[in-house]
């Protein structure tokens, strides 16, 4: 009894998380239909408008690789930060002071790091470390 539970909750678990990565990829999809909507009507893109849709991509990309696998790639949620800093950086550069641009920048280099220890675990201990 207890076993077919487990099994019960365990199934209920997995169509939950299920919905919300369609949800959650659906929402991507219409906002990059809303933010493409935007570059349309205002007959330009710039820079801040590409680095959003590269954000986009790459939660659809997580999406579909914590779909597949079953696991979160912690890479990918770094790389969205960096671009996303990045982006923040761009959109209010004149409007940030320069201790606040140190630590923006602090922020995305250790975020790189991490990424490259990350890839060097990986590489250097397979077994051990999953990204």
């Amino acid at each position: 009894m207890e076993h077919q539970v487990k099994k019960s909750v365990s199934r209920t678990l997995a169509l939950a998380q299920d919905f919300g990565l369609i949800v959650v990829a659906i929402a991507t999809l219409v906002a990059i239909g809303i933010e493409i909507k935007i570059m349309v009507d205002n007959s330009y893109v710039s820079l801040t408008d590409l680095l959003l849709l590269f954000i986009y991509l790459e939660v659809l990309t997580m999406v579909a690789v914590y779909y597949e696998s079953g696991e979160l790639p912690i890479k990918i949620p770094l790389y969205i930060a960096i671009v996303a800093l990045a982006r923040y950086l761009i959109l209010d550069m004149k409007n940030i002071d320069t201790w606040r641009i140190m630590g923006i920048t602090s922020a995305i280099l250790l975020l790189g790091a991490s990424i490259i220890v990350i890839h060097y675990c990986k590489a250097n201990m397979p077994d051990k470390v999953k990204s």
